[in-house]
């Protein structure tokens, strides 16, 4: 679940995993962008969007989404678990940080500063220099798949990446299908390869695990894709396909 399509990353990652799994995405076009809203109202469209999931009878549900991680996830998890695992999104701080070097986290304004985040830092890269880096607009603009805007918001964000970082966590899910983007606009001359942190082979790895599964032969039947869209059944939106996250879906999903 997520607000939008930045569920890619992880959803992509799941279906290497397992091929075979049955797969729902549950998003919301009629509330999105979450990033805006105050937590309370953030965190009442992803309740909606997660009981829409639920409906569905999953073993499993994963918040593909950072920001609705950190202001949802004890809201849902009361909800829905022991009977459906809740699995959040968490930045990759702590592998970032056992780096060594400087580092930044790339997040949105709502999680960027936010007490959650601060507690990751506390807790994980305590004596490592970290710079927190707000990127205004870059997942509307990757949401549509805008290459201008992504250009340009990227850049930005770029701008205030200090030069000596040498990592950088993607603390927002739609981020993960750019990373090619980041990397060319932060990488300095000089430097070691920039190295970047998602969070989706973790947070698929993650949910296997809670289900006590383990990753499927490639030779295993392909499962389903079910797309809810603010509870209404449909199909991945458009943009999704300018990713390869997306066009992975479509190609192993025969109910397309």
């Amino acid at each position: 679940m997520d607000s939008g399509i930045g569920l890619l990353a992880a959803t992509a990652a799941v279906r290497r995993l397992r091929p075979d799994a049955d797969l729902v995405l549950s998003l919301d076009p009629d509330g999105m962008p979450w990033g805006p809203r105050t937590p309370q109202d953030l965190t009442r469209r992803a309740l909606a969007v997660a009981e829409a999931a639920a409906a569905r009878r999953p073993d499993a549900l994963i918040i593909g989404c950072n920001t609705a991680t950190v202001h949802a996830l004890p809201t849902l998890r009361a909800r829905l678990e022991p009977g459906i695992p809740v699995i959040g999104t968490v930045p990759a701080i702590k592998p970032a940080a056992a780096g060594g070097g400087p580092f930044a986290i790339w997040a949105t304004p709502a999680t960027t500063g936010s007490p959650y985040q601060r507690g990751l830092i506390d807790d994980f890269a305590d004596g490592v220099a970290v710079t927190e880096v707000p990127c205004h607009g870059l997942a509307e603009a990757v949401e549509h798949a805008d290459e201008t805007a992504i250009a340009s918001a990227v850049a930005a964000a770029a701008a205030l990446t200090p030069d000596d970082v040498t990592t950088v966590v993607l603390g927002c899910t739609h981020y993960e299908l750019v990373s090619e983007h980041i990397r060319a606009a932060v990488q300095r001359p000089g430097f070691p390869p920039l190295v970047l942190h998602g969070s989706a082979g973790a947070v698929a790895a993650q949910a296997l695990r809670r289900l006590g599964e383990q990753p499927a032969a490639r030779a295993a039947a392909n499962g389903t894709l079910t797309v809810l869209l603010s509870g209404r059944e449909g199909t991945l939106p458009e943009p999704a396909l300018a990713y390869a996250e997306g066009r992975l879906l479509k190609a192993v999903s025969p109910a397309w």
